[in-house]
């Protein structure tokens, strides 16, 4: 579209006004002081023992934030959930059904459901009495540790329990509370990844069948160019749906927790 000299001065026209009208808004913006808040940081030398030990009750704080998500996935149920989960995932070979984000927000609320008494039993053994000033952080601490301890404890091997024992060539203890927690921690995780193979061991094998039936039926037909898992998919899906899969798989996971 060509324009002609009118409507070339009627574009600059409004440009120029548009210019005016920023200018304007500026300069009154500018006129306007703008407070701001002031965030400072100041570190420096103390002889106060009180803010020494502030500040490694904050570094300590910061390290336990930090530590937070494998706190969350070492020493708890999570571990065992997600990677059944994952197994059942890829024996359904449904690529990425269900997402990333449906398995692991399914995981962290069966692991809530499941910590459910553990933390129930910290919150009003330690946490409670801590912040109303009934006992001090030692003693919550340990307060904390022990339902975890049990826990951890109930769903570990013996024979993973005494390979890292043996191995931190620590002395042989007369009571499981006499093992320290890092030594029950790793042994809890290998635990749990044992099971959780265990389970998703079962949970391939009906899966594996039906492939294999369908893979042998194809071959004889003569159907060498049609992929076997175009068929199998769907047969997959209706025995999973028909058996009420989701139910049985989540009432595995949960009662498998001693």
């Amino acid at each position: 579209m060509v324009l002609n000299k009118k409507g070339i001065l009627s574009v600059v026209a409004i440009v120029m006004f548009m210019l005016l009208v920023i200018t304007v808004w500026c300069q009154q913006a500018s006129a306007a002081p703008i407070a701001l808040p002031k965030i400072g940081i100041d570190v420096g030398a103390s002889d106060q023992p009180k803010d020494i030990a502030l500040s490694l009750q904050i570094i300590a704080l910061l390290t336990v934030l930090s530590l937070a998500p494998a706190i969350l996935i070492m020493m708890t149920s999570f571990t065992r959930i997600i990677v059944v989960l994952s197994f059942l995932r890829n024996a359904l070979a449904t690529q990425q059904m269900p997402p990333n984000q449906v398995l692991i927000g399914l995981a962290l609320f069966l692991t809530f459901f499941t910590m459910a008494p553990v933390f129930t039993e910290v919150n009003n053994n330690a946490l409670k009495p801590y912040l109303d000033g009934q006992i001090t952080q030692e003693e919550a601490f340990t307060q904390a540790m022990d339902p975890m301890r049990e826990f951890m404890v109930k769903q570990t091997r013996e024979k993973d329990l005494a390979l890292f024992v043996n191995l931190s060539k620590s002395e042989q203890p007369n009571d499981i509370n006499e093992v320290a927690l890092t030594t029950i921690i790793p042994a809890f995780a290998i635990s749990e990844l044992k099971t959780a193979f265990q389970i998703g061991f079962i949970l391939y094998i009906p899966f594996i069948v039906i492939d294999m039936v369908v893979a042998s039926t194809l071959m004889s037909m003569g159907m060498m160019m049609l992929p076997p898992m175009m068929i199998s998919l769907p047969f997959k899906l209706l025995l999973f749906i028909l058996v009420d899969g989701w139910n049985l798989v989540v009432q595995t996971l949960l009662t498998s927790f001693r």
